[in-house]
Formats: C-alpha cells, structure tokens, sequence
C-alpha cells in the first residue's frame, strides 16, 4: 500500500463556508470575480432616505387641502361678519339689555371699550389668518404648496393637516423659535 502525500496549504481546497481557512491567494481571485459580477447587472439606484417629512403631494392629496382651505375660509369670514355685524349694530342699551336710561356708570363703559378692543382683536386676527390661507391657496395654483418658503425643504403631511395654510417646515420653525440659524 502506498502512503498516501499530505497535500500542501497551496493546494488544499478551499471551504465554501467561510474565508477564515482559505489561502491567501484565493481571496483576491474571489474578490475579483465578486466584483465583475456587480459591474455585470445594471445597479439600481438608492432608495431615498425616509425623513419623516412630505414627498411630492399627489393631486388628490392637494384637492384635500384646497377644500381644508377653503372650508376655513369660509368658517372665517362667516365668523367675521357676525362679530362686525354684533360691534357696529347695537347700542349699549340693547346690547345689555339695559331697559333704564340712567347714565352709565364708570365700569360699565370699561367693560363695553374691553369688549369693544377685544372683538376687533378676533377681527384682526380673522383678517390676518385669511391672507395666510389666500396665499396657500395661491401656493396650491402656482405648485409650491408644501415646500417651505424659507428653506427650500418639503412640509410634513401631518404639519399641512394641522395648519393647511403654513408655510415653514417645523424644522425652520423650530429654529426660528431658539433663535437658531439653518
């Protein structure tokens, strides 16, 4: 019987399990043939990164919005209306239901001139809440609703439900409320 030769490390086979046991010269072969494999199949381009923020928003999710903008609207000059209507048609009398024609005491037209300055305030407010949501509105027919004026960056979805008419994304808000730059 012949005994049978050890075989070298050269030329032993190398395991399929891991690179742990293989020779030195077989690892760059395989890197080798690893890489002309990647160059052969078309590569995909990367998936984009999720941030938590809005994509594109399709047209149904605009036509949403539209309507959001459009019902506050309405609910606000409707609200405008009745408070405008209520300040400038009664009197003080009627508006108390004061049925005496006694002077007036001191307090009483302090309350009425605070009620006065406060409905003008929810006026106001009305007003300047409406140019915010013509300017959406505006924003939705050029295409730029939901990008952030400031910086360029898409608005969150869940940002636009809850304030149709923004315009920032929270991130710049946020930094602008620290006091931070972007």
């Amino acid at each position: 019987m012949a005994k049978k030769k050890p075989k070298s490390a050269r030329q032993q086979k190398p395991s399929r399990r891991s690179s742990v046991g293989r020779p030195a010269q077989s690892r760059p072969a395989a890197r080798a043939k690893a890489s002309s494999r990647k160059t052969a199949k078309p590569e995909r381009p990367p998936a984009p990164a999720r941030t938590g923020t809005a994509a594109a928003l399709t047209a149904e999710e605009l036509r949403e919005f539209e309507q959001m903008l459009l019902e506050k609207r309405a609910q606000l000059l409707g609200d405008s209306a009745t408070l405008r209507s209520e300040l400038l048609s009664g009197s003080r009398q009627d508006a108390s239901g004061d049925l005496s024609s006694m002077p007036i005491h001191m307090a009483d037209l302090g309350t009425d001139n605070y009620e006065r300055e406060f409905t003008l305030g929810l006026i106001e407010n009305n007003r300047a809440l409406l140019r915010e949501i013509d300017e959406a509105l505006e924003r939705i027919r050029k295409g730029t609703y939901g990008i952030c004026v400031a910086t360029g960056k898409p608005i969150g979805k869940a940002r636009l439900r809850a304030t149709p008419w923004t315009k920032y994304c929270y991130e710049y808000m946020l930094a602008r409320e620290t006091g931070k730059q972007i």
